[in-house]
């Protein structure tokens, strides 16, 4: 008898017949067990509809895996198989997480250098603006995205989506105890595409701009929905969880006890412990926030953070001691909103200014259109000059070889904070604060190449000789410069 195979950190699915009446979505509960060698893992299943059960499983560890399936149906209980986790294809590298403290890796251990973006309702316009979005991502430098799972109601954002992800009743009203599993196979499709891509799924479970209601659900019907986001979703790996989208716009419906709950529930539903995240609304007022979630629970992965103040990043960094992702520093673009009509120059130049303070931040792009197809929301196709900037920044770190830069301290005459790995790689940006000349300050018994690299015009200039204690170096007369030292 042959012996199904599956990809190490690929989805096994174990298909079911059941019961079909009633409410399956409440009525039935089901799981199964997968075992390899002394190691048992539970995945929850969920209805598809129809009288479709499902339960989907991501295999960590090369083998043989058996499972035997539960359940309160006896049509869906002790189903029991097997099949053989094999070496992942050349482009899977598994899900990420966090690593060495501050930073991300693929399980294989490939560094993740997170260059991430926002298209928020993408997945609710439909076959053809959706395929344009992932044709635009296919060809654009960004490995994560942010998405909601909600259809999305704001300025530029007015459409009703093509499917939504409840029932209604009779009345037609929302029941909120039957999920609509087109919805949901649609958006998994879209995450499946993603993943395909390279690009991780940061997926926004709640926000507060609906005119549905689904943003003012009650505690328990909120429950119900994470439960079966995260049953349906979590064995994809490339899948990234953020409770919420300016989550202190919600507190008067969900206070941040809340808030606590979700990442419990969630914590407590995946196999996998995907990463976990919040995003916040609130606006720096000095250098005390109000109703800033606090990152340093332990049910938080990562911080993810909305603020243009870059300088605050190696604050939140050694106050919380875990990754920090500005996803959202303004959006390049020239709409009226002040959040979202930054230049091109000051998107890449907070991107740099992010990355050597040891973050990481996320990329938007807002520039108005006829049809009111802006791709921080519907995505649709680029029109800046901020993309090409950024694939650049991406293979700079990726070249870097040092698995995540770290703080260096001030180590030039200029008093701005370099990043690197002390002893073999250093890297300094100066931004719009533009020197002609620039000291350093290094050991004697390091030798370094030297490299001037124009952040805009994308050049990497070497500079003749090597260099080690004080030295030197002469600047072109113009902004948004940095200088890489590479030890010989």
């Amino acid at each position: 008898m042959s012996t199904t195979t599956i990809e190490r950190w690929d989805i096994f699915e174990i298909e079911l017949r059941g019961p079909a009446s009633g409410n399956p979505f409440v009525g039935v509960s089901l799981s199964a067990e997968f075992t390899h060698k002394h190691r048992t893992v539970e995945a929850d299943g969920f209805y598809d509809g129809d009288g479709v059960y499902r339960i989907r499983f991501m295999p960590d560890t090369l083998g043989e895996w058996r499972y035997i399936t539960r359940s309160d149906a006896s049509e869906l209980n002790g189903h029991s198989g097997r099949f053989e986790c094999v070496e992942p294809s050349r482009y899977n590298h598994g899900p990420v997480s966090v690593h060495d403290t501050y930073h991300f890796a693929y399980a294989d251990g490939t560094p993740y250098y997170s260059i991430g973006t926002t298209c928020y309702a993408w997945t609710h316009q439909g076959d053809v603006l959706e395929a344009q979005t992932l044709a635009t991502l296919r060809d654009a430098p960004f490995n994560k995205l942010r998405m909601c799972v909600f259809p999305k109601h704001y300025t530029f954002n007015t459409n009703e989506p093509e499917h939504y992800p409840f029932e209604r009743k009779a009345n037609g009203q929302w029941d909120f105890t039957r999920f609509n599993p087109a919805f949901f196979r649609h958006f998994e499709l879209c995450v499946g595409q993603l993943r395909d891509l390279g690009i991780e799924a940061d997926l926004i479970l709640f926000h507060p701009y609906d005119r549905w209601g689904f943003a003012k659900m009650d505690r328990e019907s909120d429950e119900r929905y994470l439960r079966y986001v995260v049953a349906r979703l979590a064995a994809y790996r490339n899948v990234w969880w953020s409770m919420a989208n300016e989550y202190d716009l919600m507190l008067h419906d969900k206070p941040m006890a809340a808030w606590d709950r979700f990442f419990q529930v969630v914590q407590e539903c995946d196999p996998y412990q995907h990463l976990r995240s919040i995003h916040n609304w609130v606006t720096l007022d000095g250098f005390s926030w109000t109703n800033f979630y606090d990152h340093a629970k332990p049910w938080v992965t990562h911080c993810s953070v909305q603020n243009a103040h870059l300088e605050l990043v190696r604050v939140w960094r050694e106050q919380y001691r875990k990754p920090v992702v500005v996803d959202e520093c303004c959006y390049e673009g020239n709409i009226p909103n002040g959040w979202g009509n930054i230049t091109a120059q000051e998107m890449v130049r907070r991107f740099w200014d992010g990355v050597v303070r040891c973050g990481y931040v996320g990329h938007g792009e807002t520039y108005l259109h006829p049809d009111d197809v802006l791709w921080w929301s519907k995505g649709g196709t680029l029109h800046g000059q901020s993309a090409p900037r950024l694939a650049f920044l991406r293979r700079i770190l990726e070249e870097s070889s040092t698995r995540g830069l770290e703080p260096i301290g001030e180590i030039t005459n200029t008093h701005l904070p370099s990043a690197g790995r002390r002893g073999r790689y250093y890297l300094t940006y100066f931004g719009w604060r533009q020197p002609s000349q620039v000291t350093f300050y290094l050991p004697n018994d390091e030798r370094h190449h030297a490299d001037v690299i124009d952040t805009w015009e994308m050049t990497v200039s070497p500079i003749e000789g090597t260099f080690r204690g004080e030295f030197t170096v002469t600047l072109p007369t113009k902004p948004y410069m940095a200088i890489r030292l590479q030890r010989v």
